[in-house]
């Protein structure tokens, strides 16, 4: 049952299931600790993740039984704690818990390190692999043309997946191409990816179609853009995330009519675009903000009242709305007004109301955080003396100190 809530993308109901469990008297197996495991990376949920993880130690559990290792470390990283995740890494690494770190290991930290934009560590932590004899897989060669990817290191992508194919004979996938794709469009290279999908020996898919869209929005790169929006719908002509892929494109580039056109076509075919939510979790209570709103009772008047000093005191330090980043036809007052309730910036207010000088604040985002909240969060961070930990759809960003750990490549 926990593993079925967990595949099923129901990680809430997992976690419920799992406190039922242990509650009642019966210990969790290998198997039922694998999975909420996977339920915690899901949610983010930190402080849980390390009770399993004493739990795991206290009941003499090996890190390398069944796939607790690789769970564990993929479940640190996604809670955003990286050096945890290392040190899990590290005991398994040095045999403290027993067997060694296997080839799943290996791919959580090159994966984990990946989702963090720390390719050049994602790179010595394969080299090292290499020098224990270890063998990669398909998965390992994924994690790093990932780790390539989000750090901008074209030519060790190219390079690796040059390895994969001719040293270890490896065959690559629709995903291996899907990452070769991305590394050179978000790089703006869109002559080689053109080449890339002539050349490779399937179609692309629509997750390839849609990071070629996303980059030509961040390279305004409108031709192509439409061209790789059409393949999406012809491929997944439901999701939504093509359709304001496609409308944003428009708006950067002032073309308010097509903006419209793709408005009038999501909402005939009854298409809506997710809301961006973002959540925290303060003294052991879930918090969750909707662009706007806050979704509990009673916190609604407070936050919009501290978001809007903290503005005003970020102002003072060279904080700009971008307004660019509002993609509707309006007044720059009233686009200023739409990027201030952004769901991000409300967890971020509430954090501050809420946690103590110099606490970490962790915040999980649904969808890609803008340009915008980027600017904001690193000028809180060195304002306020807050570390920012944000999860957002396709990566994590550390904000410490007024920079972050993606050095503006996003």
């Amino acid at each position: 049952m926990i593993s079925g809530y967990v595949h099923n993308g129901c990680p809430n109901a997992a976690m419920e299931l799992f406190r039922r469990m242990f509650n009642s008297g019966l210990h969790p197996d290998v198997v039922a600790l694998v999975n909420v495991l996977s339920a915690i990376a899901e949610l983010g949920f930190s402080d849980e993740g390390r009770w399993i993880h004493a739990y795991i130690h206290r009941s003499n559990i090996k890190l390398s039984s069944g796939n607790i290792g690789p769970a564990l470390i993929d479940m640190y990283f996604k809670c955003g704690l990286v050096s945890d995740a290392c040190n899990a890494f590290k005991r398994l690494c040095d045999g403290d818990d027993g067997g060694g770190a296997r080839t799943g290991s290996w791919n959580s930290m090159i994966s984990g390190l990946a989702m963090h934009g720390l390719g050049k560590e994602a790179i010595e932590i394969f080299n090292e692999m290499e020098r224990k004899e270890v063998n990669p897989d398909e998965i390992t060669f994924l994690g790093l043309l990932n780790a390539c990817s989000h750090s901008g290191l074209v030519n060790e992508g190219e390079y690796y997946f040059t390895v994969m194919c001719r040293k270890y004979n490896l065959k690559p996938s629709i995903q291996h191409y899907g990452c070769l794709i991305d590394l050179y469009s978000r790089a703006g290279q869109f002559e080689i990816t053109k080449k890339i999908i002539e050349d490779m020996p399937m179609k692309p898919d629509a997750t390839a179609w849609k990071s070629i869209l996303s980059a030509c929005g961040k390279h305004n790169y409108v031709t192509m853009g439409e061209y790789a929006a059409m393949k999406v719908i012809e491929l997944a002509p439901n999701d939504a995330s093509c359709y304001v892929l496609l409308s944003n494109l428009y708006a950067k580039s002032g073309n308010w009519t097509d903006v419209e056109r793709v408005r009038k076509l999501m909402r005939d075919k009854g298409i809506r675009k997710v809301p961006g939510c973002s959540s925290m979790v303060i003294k052991g209570k879930v918090h969750e903000f909707l662009v706007g709103k806050e979704m509990g009772v009673g916190c609604r008047a407070v936050v919009f009242s501290k978001l809007k000093e903290v503005i005003h005191r970020l102002k003072l330090f060279g904080y700009e709305p971008d307004v660019n980043q509002v993609l509707v036809d309006a007044e720059d007052e009233e686009k200023e007004r739409l990027l201030s309730v952004h769901s991000e910036k409300m967890a971020i207010a509430f954090g501050l109301i809420n946690s103590e000088k110099g606490e970490p604040m962790h915040i999980v985002k649904n969808l890609r955080v803008c340009s915008d909240c980027h600017s904001f969060s690193k000028l809180v961070s060195g304002v306020y003396e807050h570390e920012i930990i944000l999860r957002d759809q396709n990566r994590f960003h550390h904000f410490k100190e007024g920079s972050c750990s993606c050095h503006d490549y996003w």
